[in-house]
């Protein structure tokens, strides 16, 4: 059974190494193309949704991926920082990141975080709020915190990480796996097969701001996205799912993991692409496995 790795989470050059690492590893990749990741038809992928640093989730998340068990069990994961649960008014989901910064290092053929909106606003330092204040400001002022005046060269090692981040996860049985699908069409879709550059992340058309920032869930925009990036089915995050999981239109479900109905689910991967249906049925409520440690 894979369990979190022991990290020194006061340790700036612990931490540092950890997220080099892992940027080093994602972008060197033998899965990847550009800011894509192209899943082999074997094994199976554990599929997450927005987990905002919600307690206990990110270690029954790990559990259940067994990356132990298989080198072809596969984990994504994205919006992983950001939580409602502040220490002092300050936010230390640093200690996420760096979670599945070690993880993605050690299993770099398994583990794959993909870029999300909260993220980006971080590495970009552009404020963003879940209803609670400026979360950039106050994982800001957990780094300073924790590192005093090395704060600014772990946050440096942060944005590497984020960098170095895909925006997809793909199969051959058609799932497509992503932090949100673009509400627009004028965007680069070269962008999934090529090393993503800084206009691809900018406001309001770069293929990387599309990609984490729209909410668009119109049918047929969502049939037309699908033909244009010649999949089957969207497995995305970003929007609430009141019980965890929901099919809003045909093509598209939307998973959450960071709330107390949390859930994921698994895909094998060598088998046809199961329904929407099929797939919300099959969905695994985190609390469960929490309550096994």
């Amino acid at each position: 059974m894979t369990a979190l790795p022991d990290l020194n989470f006061l340790d700036a050059d612990a931490m540092i190494d950890s997220f080099e690492r892992a940027a080093e590893a994602m972008e060197a990749s033998l899965l990847r193309r550009g800011s894509t990741v192209h899943l082999p038809a074997r094994g199976r992928i554990l599929a997450t949704g927005d987990i905002h640093d919600f307690p206990g989730h990110l270690e029954a998340i790990v559990r259940l991926a067994e990356l132990d068990e298989s080198p072809d069990h596969h984990v994504m994961l994205h919006e992983l920082i950001h939580g409602e649960t502040l220490i002092g008014g300050m936010d230390i989901s640093y200690r996420n990141l760096a979670i599945v910064a070690e993880l993605a290092s050690r299993y770099p053929l398994q583990v794959h975080p993909l870029l999300a909106n909260h993220e980006l606003a971080q590495c970009h330092r552009m404020s963003v709020s879940k209803g609670g204040g400026d979360q950039v400001a106050m994982f800001d002022d957990g780094l300073d915190y924790v590192f005093n005046d090395r704060a600014e060269e772990v946050a440096t090692a942060i944005r590497e990480f984020i960098l170095a981040m895909p925006l997809v996860l793909r199969a051959e049985n058609g799932l497509w796996c992503s932090h949100s699908v673009p509400g627009r069409m004028d965007f680069d879709d070269s962008a999934f097969e090529r090393a993503l550059v800084l206009e691809d992340y900018q406001s309001p058309s770069g293929t990387a701001w599309c990609m984490v920032w729209g909410r668009l869930q119109d049918p047929a925009h969502i049939q037309a996205l699908l033909k244009r990036f010649d999949a089957k089915l969207f497995v995305v995050g970003h929007c609430h799912a009141e019980m965890g999981i929901e099919s809003p239109v045909d093509g598209l479900v939307v998973i959450n993991s960071d709330h107390a109905r949390g859930v994921v689910v698994s895909i094998e991967l060598s088998k046809p692409l199961p329904s929407a249906d099929e797939i919300m049925k099959s969905a695994m409520p985190l609390v469960l496995y929490r309550a096994l440690s």
